[in-house]
């Protein structure tokens, strides 16, 4: 058999590029089928490949940064002699580990691999995290690009290749990584991206996995007692935010110890966000209006419904889009987009409702398809795990496309208002600024009330200002007056 060339694959959703983030395998190491062999990153989300091909992997095509267009070569694989694997065909050492969770974004891509079999019949060798580079069989590429600067400044949580034979040669389950052992088991690049970046050193962890294998959840659980990141790096842990909140508190971004410019390539989802909003702010004539409202009568029926279910909470995120929701059926030119090649206006059947989230990789769109089907208690399940899931890069590219309406609550970051930009091509996108104290009039008397200010950003080509001034005062008013929406859910 001759050497089997693995093109990048149609990664779906229009994707024509992705970037490589970090190669799981190096040259001379083998590989069996549907093995992750490079986590990659596209404008919609962090993606493991898998090669379809068994053998002895002869080349890597393209290092660390670089970005490679769908079609072209990644990973050439040669095949095993016969007498390098045992009598079953998998080659010795492979059928040690099966991993439980799954590394990177756990998205199911287009256009390759078997998958016959199912997700438990997949193997991925792991990877050893510590102060020893004995295992390495050869080392990856000099990463270049964006991985460069990473790589140069950040202390390695994790040795940059895959074990060698003598990592995996004991036929044996591996012994839990203890504390203090000097080497920690490590499979998931999130679950090492997370302690890098809030100063967790690996190697004091003991696994709760599959062979001691690290989790996210023992770094979740070790980030109390953590050592404060290196402060000459300018990084800071930042408190994952209140479930209430549909967005996550951005960290600060490193700073040079030189005091010299820190340059970020404008690639991956840095460069969709651009170029998505630039779209938007160029083709779409936007318009914001804004109201004060005040929101003690949703805090309060917000308790009320929590006391009532304390097993199934709700948060005013849920609330703010079964809002949101009442307001599109009233109101469905605002669920909708602009056609501008077929010149119509299309109204969608469904509400395709987008949550604005803000993540360690940027600013993300997550969507919950057909909202509108949803209870109360399930819109605040699917906001929950649709955030959390957002936040750990391990929602599908599909997940990130198609909405119809967005809600945007910036409130989390402290401010009031906004002029937020489009969502294109949706329509309109609701704003709701942070819930203070502050001086209201009820019943011609002054009082303390908390008081919140929502902003309403809309395509004027939709409608004009009746309907979207509509729109705003219903969720204002049931803002106010909960009860508002028995009549209309």
């Amino acid at each position: 058999m001759s050497e089997q060339v693995f093109l990048l694959p149609d990664l779906g959703e229009g994707l024509t590029e992705a970037e490589i983030v970090e190669w799981r395998v190096a040259v001379g190491d083998t590989v069996t089928v549907d093995q992750s062999v490079v986590e990659v990153e596209t404008a919609k989300a962090v993606v493991d490949v898998p090669c379809p091909y068994a053998g002895r992997v002869v080349a890597l095509h393209g290092a660390a940064g670089e970005v490679r267009p769908v079609g072209q070569p990644l990973i050439t694989v040669a095949p095993l002699d016969a007498a390098s694997s045992p009598a079953g065909g998998e080659p010795a050492g492979h059928a040690v580990y099966r991993e439980e969770e799954r590394a990177g974004s756990g998205n199911v891509l287009i256009g390759y691999g078997t998958g016959h079999g199912g997700a438990g019949r997949r193997r991925r060798r792991p990877r050893l995290a510590g102060v020893d580079d004995s295992t390495r069989t050869a080392p990856l590429p000099a990463p270049t690009g964006a991985g460069a600067t990473s790589a140069a400044t950040d202390p390695p949580a994790v040795a940059p290749s895959s074990p060698g034979p003598a990592a995996l040669s004991s036929p044996g389950p591996a012994a839990p990584a203890r504390a203090g052992d000097g080497a920690a088991l490590v499979i998931s690049p999130i679950v090492r991206r997370l302690a890098r970046e809030h100063g967790v050193d690996l190697a004091t962890l003991a696994g709760t996995g599959p062979g001691g294998v690290i989790r996210r959840a023992d770094v979740e659980a070790a980030l109390g007692t953590a050592p404060a990141p290196d402060t000459a790096r300018g990084l800071s842990a930042v408190p994952d935010p209140s479930p209430d909140n549909g967005t996550a508190l951005p960290g600060a971004q490193p700073q040079d110890p030189t005091g010299g410019d820190v340059i970020v390539p404008l690639t991956g989802i840095r460069k969709a966000i651009a170029d998505k909003l630039s779209r938007s702010r160029r083709e779409i004539p936007e318009v914001t209006i804004w109201v004060d409202v005040d929101a003690t009568g949703l805090l309060e029926t917000r308790a009320a419904i929590n006391a009532a279910r304390p097993d199934q909470p709700v948060g005013l995120l849920a609330l703010l889009a079964r809002i949101c929701l009442s307001g599109l059926r009233r109101f469905p030119q605002l669920n909708a987009r602009v056609d501008t090649e077929g010149q119509r206006i299309v109204q969608s059947a469904g509400v395709h409702l987008g949550i604005a989230a803000q993540t360690d990789r940027g600013l993300v769109v997550p969507v919950l398809r057909d909202a509108q089907r949803l209870t109360t208690t399930e819109l605040a399940a699917e906001l929950a795990a649709t955030t959390a899931a957002a936040r750990a890069g391990t929602l599908a590219p599909a997940r990130l496309t198609g909405g119809t309406f967005t809600l945007n609550n910036y409130g989390v970051f402290g401010v009031d208002g906004s002029t937020p930009i489009i969502n294109h091509p949706e329509a309109a996108l609701l704003g709701v600024g942070r819930i203070v104290d502050k001086p209201w009039v009820v019943d011609g008397q002054l009082a303390v009330r908390k008081v919140t200010q929502l902003s309403l950003t809309f395509d004027h080509r939709v409608c004009d200002g009746g309907v979207a001034g509509g729109f705003l005062r219903h969720v204002a008013d049931c803002v106010e007056q909960p009860a508002l929406l028995i009549a209309t859910v």
